[in-house]
């Protein structure tokens, strides 16, 4: 077993990922879900069925990695 600490390596497109976790969060908003809700069960388990496909939110969630995705939240927390 390694020792030591493991870097990623993620591109940071940090504005493509807001925009589209935005276009997601919307499109959750008007179907009537309860956006952080769905976006954490997708989270979570990666499985697309929590984000709606209205406005083709599903297939743009589904263009993140899902360690970006983490990336860019904790980023976002921490500097507020």
């Amino acid at each position: 077993m390694d020792e030591f600490t493991r870097k990623f390596g993620i591109v940071d497109n940090r504005q493509e990922t807001r925009e589209i976790l935005r276009a997601v969060y919307d499109a959750l908003l008007v179907k009537g879900y309860n956006p952080v809700n769905q976006l954490v069960g997708y989270i979570l388990s990666e499985d697309p069925t929590y984000i709606t496909n209205y406005k083709n939110a599903r297939t743009l969630i589904c263009r993140l990695d899902r360690d970006e995705l983490l990336q860019e939240l904790v980023k976002s927390y921490l500097e507020k």
